[in-house]
């Protein structure tokens, strides 16, 4: 890193920047459409209700990356976990190690926190990510399968 990054908490004034980033790392996993997300739900879900957080990485006054995060609870430790939903770092900032510091500063919030994981999941086809988080000593969990239940089908289930 050639510029020392800091990192802030998002305040409620931030949530079209959020919205901008959710969309950019959409369009990046190729999966823009399916974004639904809009200002007044993000508001809602973040700071009204206050059921994840999001953590910028800034250099000077300029936001170049993200972190979108939410507390998880494992049975088996008997604690809290953090789970990273999105990170995404500007294009043209990559390569400069500030997805790792944003990573870093999470799990300086999950020791902080007492949790006692951090996780994510990571597209099967992301291979430099995949590299990445290989890097810094992530394993992935090859014996667990992620399941989904949505919109319709979820409405259903819960008749």
């Amino acid at each position: 890193m050639d510029t020392q990054v800091n990192f802030r908490f998002a305040k409620r004034q931030d949530v079209p920047l959020i919205l901008k980033f959710i969309r950019e790392l959409a369009e990046y996993e190729k999966m823009l459409d399916e974004v639904v997300a809009d200002e007044a739900m993000l508001e809602e879900w973040l700071f009204d209700k206050e059921k994840a957080e999001v953590i910028f990485a800034c250099l000077d006054d300029k936001e170049i990356g993200f972190a979108l995060f939410f507390h998880n609870f494992s049975t088996f430790l008997g604690r809290a976990g953090l789970y990273l939903e999105d990170l995404y770092v500007l294009p043209e900032y990559r390569g400069n190690g500030y997805g790792k510091a944003l990573l870093k500063k999470l799990a300086a919030i999950a020791i902080e926190r007492q949790c006692g994981r951090l996780e994510w999941c990571c597209l099967d086809w992301n291979q430099p990510s995949i590299d990445f988080y290989l890097s810094l000593g992530a394993e992935p969990m090859s014996d667990w399968t992620t399941y989904r239940i949505t919109g319709k089908t979820l409405n259903d289930l819960a008749k």
